[in-house]
């Protein structure tokens, strides 16, 4: 099969290329199309329940994660210019396209009592802002006594204020979003400016319009980086500028067609999408690396470039196949997760990885039987004597002292295992985002004014018409809040509770004393006034259904991390909740952003440990069907199990938690890893039936031949890979760190590992009318066969190459 695919890929090389071309014009076109991804990743499936009642509470009440918070701490905001400015600030930020409602401490209003109507008005506190420091001061006073809005307007304790901006839906989720995020930063940097205090920005809109910004400059960097570094590496390793632009138009043609399939599948580019292009820089020169040193080989070997183009793709096109299938089986199990970002990252990435070999096969042979044979120069790197140095120095050390490798190794994964045990699982809402950023700094400073920015909501169903407004259940919804609030990183409720306190107050002249709910003496004077009253603003509507029968308390929290959050919902609020609510008829649910964050951090953990055993399973059997050897098959997994071993070791000693950025490295690098063990595998299967199944030799030459691609690719991989650790986001720089790390290891383990196991325990014995899978790589293709190519018939150009490929096929 190999064999007339080698002819017919140089015979028709034209028509191939042109065939490729095409597509690579319709990906283009389509690529125009892709579109950034601005929605919230969603990673709780749409049918779960929990999900299924979010979206009830959205339909019901709105979005719980559309604000975005302003704040300052300094006591010179208070005085009078740098107070009007910051009204002046509020004012403007609202006239912003894109901005529903606009609440800061310069523009608060209360309420007051209309006896003539029997409601309760809204009024202005700052209508004008003085410029006397004393008549400031007297306002300032009437608006601290507001206690509706302590704690989540102003801190009374230190005097930090902030400004909450809700975003409309339409904004939300589209391109639109950035440019409000940046038009709010450029007004705040404006009021900076004029008076010199910092304000501090957060808001899960916010930082997704930094995340999203972010990821588009980023995945332009790292295309650009991972491309001249990977040709820098081509270029020191081949000594030839041919061996490094044509490998590059491959990646360069892949790269339109993952931006092309993106838009074919509906997908749009998000912070993981956007990584596959320099992945597949990466990952693809190895392919390029493996079949352009094969054909340098051969041609030093003989001198006959056609003989030795048409050989790369015999001995070699079937195990780049395997190798690739492997890598892409690494990618494409993240689509079995259920999960729409890692689904979206694994078809494109694994379909794409599968692209990169047929460019590839069809590439390499066709341009380089277009181009000049080899020279000298371009073939030294062959006998790179440093190189040559080290292959021959891991021979003699996996030959001589195979059992002290077994000896350290097992010492090794000892630790490892013990590492192993070490690991453990957090994730942060805000967790790609560097700790010395301002954006982390700024989320410190919510945390510690106003105990945090991430939304948390409770839905109380009452079970009756108007039930949000009987004293009972308002009695025992305020004692939960009262605990809620007790809470270090839970802020203040806001509910209906606290809309009839703020009543209350009003009722007596806002006196601050009389803010609370209503007693029996005064029930029925106050909720009088309350059920006359209307919501223009629609306020009260964000608080209650429209029978009265639900309410919505809305929280804040800290970003405390997927754990301690799991902690205290399961093991603080919700048995209070329990306690509170038992014999009632009240039902009441927790849920929100906050929530099912803590929910689909767990689910993402347990599916990507699912992903990595179905990687593993999958490769398992991929190498039971090429040795059909039980001992070939535990021997070929044990040099890339170890890598994984040690890299999880590494994560527990060096206190990396498992999340979803850091879990994901586990299938990928396996399904690249395993890669090595292939190569060097089909290549000792050869040399032992070329050298009588004498082990020995056969470890040796396997060793030295495709040990130079195993280093090449390992550098290539490792300098690919590592480029991510410059990332501004956490999660791109633990897969860059560990994934380069594994891979580095799993080299090491090839080099070192699988050729001492082979060595102890394979006798080398094979049964010669038996022929497994993995004979198909070269299809015991014999030197002999190329005896009746007429070598006369060669000619230069594309006339004499094809006659001598026909005269080849005429001959098998």
């Amino acid at each position: 099969m190999w064999t007339k695919l080698s002819h017919n890929i140089i015979k028709y090389r034209l028509f191939l290329v042109l065939i490729l071309v095409g597509v690579t014009i319709f990906m283009g076109f389509k690529a125009q199309k892709t579109e950034w991804s601005y929605d919230f990743a969603k990673v709780v499936p749409a049918d779960d329940p929990d999900m299924i009642y979010f979206e009830e509470f959205k339909q019901l009440f709105g979005e719980d994660g559309n604000l975005v918070a302003i704040g300052i701490r300094d006591s010179a905001i208070y005085q009078p210019q740098n107070f009007r400015r910051f009204k002046f600030l509020s004012e403007e930020i609202s006239y912003l396209d894109g901005v529903g409602e606009v609440v800061s401490f310069p523009l608060l209003q209360r309420l007051k009592k209309d006896t003539s109507s029997r409601q309760f008005t809204l009024e202005t506190i700052f209508k004008e802002i003085p410029d006397d420091q004393q008549q400031l001061d007297s306002l300032l006073q009437v608006a601290f006594d507001q206690k509706f809005y302590s704690g989540q307007i102003i801190n009374e304790k230190n005097g930090a204020m902030l400004m909450l901006i809700s975003i409309d839906k339409e904004v939300l989720n589209s391109v639109k979003r950035i440019a409000l995020t940046q038009d709010m930063i450029d007004l705040g940097e404006a009021f900076t400016n004029r008076t010199g205090l910092e304000l501090h920005y957060a808001g899960l809109p916010f930082v997704r319009s930094v995340v999203a910004g972010r990821v588009g400059s980023e995945m332009i960097m790292f295309i650009i980086a991972s491309v001249v570094i990977t040709g820098l590496i081509m270029l020191l390793f081949f000594r030839s500028w041919t061996a490094v632009v044509f490998p590059m138009i491959i990646i360069g043609v892949v790269i339109v067609w993952v931006l092309g399939s993106l838009e074919l599948f509906g997908f749009k580019i998000t912070l993981l999408t956007g990584l596959i292009p320099p992945v597949i820089v990466v990952i693809g020169i190895p392919n390029s690396i493996y079949l352009l040193n094969k054909y340098h080989h051969e041609f030093q070997t003989h001198g006959n470039k056609v003989m030795a183009i048409s050989r790369v793709t015999r001995k070699i096109g079937f195990v780049t196949l395997i190798t690739n299938l492997t890598t892409s089986i690494g990618f494409l199990v993240l689509a079995f997760t259920e999960i729409v970002i890692l689904t979206e990252f694994g078809i494109i990435a694994g379909l794409n990885i599968m692209a990169t070999f047929v460019v590839s096969i069809i590439l390499i042979p066709s341009v380089f039987s277009w181009l000049p044979a080899p020279s000298k120069k371009q073939i030294k790197h062959l006998q790179f004597k440093p190189l040559g140095a080290v292959l021959t120095g891991l021979d003699l050390l996996v030959h001589r002292h195979k059992y002290r490798v077994f000896v350290v190794t097992a010492i090794i994964v000892g630790f490892a295992i013990y590492g192993l045990y070490q690991v453990f699982s957090v994730s942060y809402m805000v967790d790609d985002i560097p700790e010395d950023s301002k954006v982390k700094r700024d989320l410190a400073f919510f945390e510690e004014n106003f105990s945090g920015i991430m939304p948390l909501e409770v839905i109380v169903d009452t079970g009756r018409k108007r039930g949000v407004i009987q004293l009972k259940n308002l009695r025992l919804v305020n004692r939960f809040e009262e605990f809620l609030a007790s809470q270090e990183d839970i802020s203040r409720p806001v509910s209906i509770v606290s809309f009839i306190k703020a009543s209350r107050q009003a009722f007596y002249n806002n006196n601050p004393l009389r803010y609370g709910l209503p007693n029996n003496r005064d029930r029925n004077f106050i909720l009088r006034y309350f059920r006359n009253q209307s919501d223009s603003s629609g306020l009260l509507n964000s608080f209650v259904d429209s029978t009265g029968q639900k309410m919505r308390i809305s929280l804040k929290v800290a970003d405390i991390g997927s754990k301690k959050m799991d902690s205290l919902l399961s093991q603080v609020v919700i048995p209070m909740r329990d306690s509170i609510f038992a014999d009632t008829d009240l039902e009441v649910g927790i849920t929100g952003t906050t929530p099912l964050f803590i929910k689909g951090n767990k689910f993402l953990i347990q599916n990507l440990k699912f992903s990595f055993l179905l990687a593993f399973g999958i490769i398992s059997l991929i190498m039971a069907a090429l040795f059909v050897n039980l001992r070939m098959i535990v021997i070929s997994l044990i040099p890339n199990v170890i890598p994984l071993l040690i890299t999880a070791a590494i994560m527990g000693y060096f206190e990396i938690p498992l999340k979803p950025s850091t879990a994901i490295v586990f299938s990928i690098a396996f399904g690249i890893s395993v890669d090595y063990s292939i190569h060097f595998l089909a290549k000792y299967r050869q040399e032992l039936f070329a050298n009588k199944f004498f082990v020995p030799v056969a470890v040796s030459n396997s060793l030295k031949e495709t040990g130079t691609s195993m280093i090449y690719t390992s550098i290539v991989l490792f300098a690919g890979f590592v480029i991510f650790a410059v990332s501004d986001f956490g999660g791109t720089v633990a897969l860059g760190i560990l994934t380069s790390t594994t891979l580095f290891i799993a080299m090491i383990a090839n080099l070192v590992v699988l050729p001492s196991l082979l060595l102890a325990f394979d006798d080398g014995k094979r049964k010669k009318d038996f022929h497994p899978l993995i004979e198909q790589i070269d299809e015991f293709y014999q030197e002999d066969e190329d005896e009746d190519i007429d070598l006369g018939r060669i000619e230069v150009g594309g006339n004499g190459i094809d006659k001598q490929i026909e005269g080849e096929i005429d001959t098998k």
